[in-house]
């Protein structure tokens, strides 16, 4: 899904780990991942879109 929308990201750390949670502005559908904090913002944040992409797709194919 290659659609420009504006995506708004929540980071909470929880002990050695990192919750990401992804929400798309527009409709609020969000989604979360929990990754290492080591491997960067940028690659979580990328992560935490791909599974939002992903559940946005699920929800668009059940209507």
């Amino acid at each position: 899904m290659s659609e420009k929308r504006e995506v708004i990201y929540e980071f909470i750390h929880v002990g050695g780990a990192v919750k990401v949670t992804a929400v798309d502005a527009a409709t609020g559908i969000e989604a979360s991942i929990v990754g290492d904090p080591a491997v960067g913002e940028t690659a979580l944040k990328r992560l935490a879109r791909q599974k939002l992409d992903y559940v946005m797709e699920r929800r668009r194919g059940e209507h």
